[in-house]
């Protein structure tokens, strides 16, 4: 069953290897867990409903207290500190399980003659706030497309596949591969987030330099608004003026509840592995992993952790006496204090990733990097989607642990990396507080690529004074990251915790065109309101 207060299935569990508590407490202290809210203390405060449904919408619509408990929060460590203390704020009134477009539409009309405010719900996976409801006087329908989670139909010659828009990650897989075919689009969320999700907050999945982003995998669909019924058809290029489909992506449900996502999947691939290569330093890491996508070399995914990252991945990665081994051999090869891991994936068929293999090995060894075979490339595939769940492993610690991801250009890669560690590092000094900081370059493209960095903190003495000390990190670095060339979400949207960011990057004009667009379709902001734009 699905954690009502965390990530993922409460049955499972990411145990912290002993050698990884010890390393943490040297870095930050020795953490002392918060005591946890019960189910059944949060649904005794959740109000009672202000729906009032009409007779055909009843059977739709769940007004029970864990339903709605349930469906008010996210996955941002906001979220999870309100989830834990039991102090949500608000719920939605109700939660709507629509299994067609017509349920949808049903839904979108009843709510506009009620002036009801609508939120899509796709795997509650955001971390943005996307789905967190609000109290402005209005009664909030949480929409759940949950139910609407098919394969419809599989045009094998354009390689077109239709989804319901809420089916999750693993459905969209098994149901593909079993015609033998893959989208490729694998975020750590995999588990949890919809393919609908993805749309609404351009979702970039782990093997984008083969598959591509969601933006390049969408194809069309079908979304539901306030106007009626918006068809995007599936063209594979033109030049017949702006993109409709553009709009949809990254609308976080302000335009309307997309209720079907054509997407283009590809034959399943005949060999896929993930390979390890360790460099001495940053630099000479950093100029392989340009090379390497500048140069086109055909990898599925790359992924380069700085010194600090990959210290703690060793060190959280159990078998102590085997990660000596390794360290010891790295050292005779001159990857000793300082060295950086690059992970990589090569997929295709064999004679293409033979290519690729030896075209990546002799870039990353021109840059003295020493291969370590697939060995731990395949322990990273094997987890990749079960990271989520060392938050749990670290709460019960006594440790909160959040994320900030950015991109930029190449050329200030290094200079808005050390800005985030150092801003995050000395965040709460005034506090006599330690910060542990470590960062990964996540996704590449010829002109720039991704900043992904972790942030472990211990938790104060109550809820509330960890949450100050979140939101004093959360929000310095947000505003130095959007002051230095970055995007304020390079893969996890906007929501609302992001939305006052969002005018430095698109300017005065920009807002102005986004919120025209959002107005045309729902003039009365009953749509999700305050993500995205307020």
């Amino acid at each position: 069953m699905r954690r009502w207060n965390g990530w993922g299935d409460e049955g499972f569990n990411l145990a912290m290897p002993e050698q990884g508590q010890d390393f943490l407490a040297a870095r930050i202290g020795n953490g002392r867990p918060l005591a946890d809210a019960t189910l059944e203390s949060v649904c005794a405060k959740v109000p009672e409903t202000r729906l009032n449904p009409t007779a055909e919408l009843q059977a739709l619509i769940d007004t029970t207290p864990e339903a709605r408990v349930r469906h008010a929060r996210g996955q941002s460590l906001a979220d999870w500190l309100a989830m834990r203390s039991g102090e949500f704020g608000v719920f939605p009134d109700g939660v709507a399980y629509p299994t067609t477009s017509d349920d949808v539409q049903a839904l979108l009309s009843w709510a506009a003659e009620q002036s009801i405010h609508l939120i899509p719900y796709g795997g509650g996976t955001s971390v943005a706030g996307h789905i967190n409801p609000l109290d402005r006087g209005k009664p909030v329908l949480t929409v759940d497309m949950g139910k609407m989670n098919r394969l419809l139909d599989l045009d094998p010659e354009s390689q077109i596949a239709t989804f319901g828009a809420g089916t999750p990650g693993p459905l969209v897989e098994s149901q593909l591969r079993a015609h033998g075919y893959t989208l490729g689009h694998f975020p750590q969320s995999f588990e949890l987030s919809t393919v609908g999700g993805w749309v609404a907050s351009r979702s970039s999945g782990q093997q984008s330099l083969r598959y591509g982003r969601i933006e390049q995998l969408f194809a069309g669909g079908r979304v539901e608004t306030l106007q009626g019924t918006l068809t995007l058809p599936t063209i594979p290029a033109s030049s017949a003026g702006p993109d409709i489909r553009e709009m949809i992506l990254g609308s976080e449900g302000r335009i309307g509840l997309i209720t079907e996502v054509k997407v283009r999947a590809t034959p399943l691939p005949e060999h896929e592995s993930f390979h390890v290569v360790f460099f001495p330093d940053w630099e000479s890491a950093r100029i392989a992993s340009r090379r390497l996508v500048q140069n086109r070399t055909q990898l599925s995914m790359l992924r380069l952790s700085n010194a600090i990252e990959t210290e703690t991945q060793l060190a959280l990665a159990g078998h102590p006496r085997l990660i000596g081994m390794l360290e010891s051999f790295l050292s005779l090869r001159g990857a000793g204090t300082g060295k950086c891991m690059m992970t990589f994936g090569i997929t295709g068929t064999r004679r293409q990733t033979r290519n690729a293999l030896k075209e990546a090995r002799s870039i990353c060894k021109a840059q003295n990097g020493v291969y370590t075979g697939t060995r731990l490339g395949d322990k990273w595939a094997a987890k990749r989607f079960t990271m989520p769940y060392l938050r749990e492993a670290l709460w019960q610690m006594g440790y909160a642990v959040d994320t900030l991801e950015t991109a930029t250009d190449w050329d200030n890669v290094d200079n808005l990396l050390g800005l985030i560690e150092t801003n995050l590092r000395e965040g709460l000094t005034d506090q006599q507080e330690n910060t542990h900081v470590f960062t990964h370059l996540s996704h590449f493209y010829s002109q720039g690529c991704s900043i992904y960095t972790t942030y472990v903190f211990r938790v104060g003495d109550s809820y509330e004074e960890t949450l100050a000390r979140w939101q004093k990190l959360k929000t310095s670095t947000s505003e130095l990251i959007v002051n230095n060339r970055g995007t304020i979400s390079h893969q996890h949207g906007v929501g609302k915790d992001h939305a006052p960011y969002l005018p430095a990057e698109k300017g005065e004009l920009g807002m102005l065109a986004i919120r025209s667009l959002c107005s045309t379709f729902d003039p009365d902001a009953i749509l999700n309101p305050e993500t995205l734009v307020k």
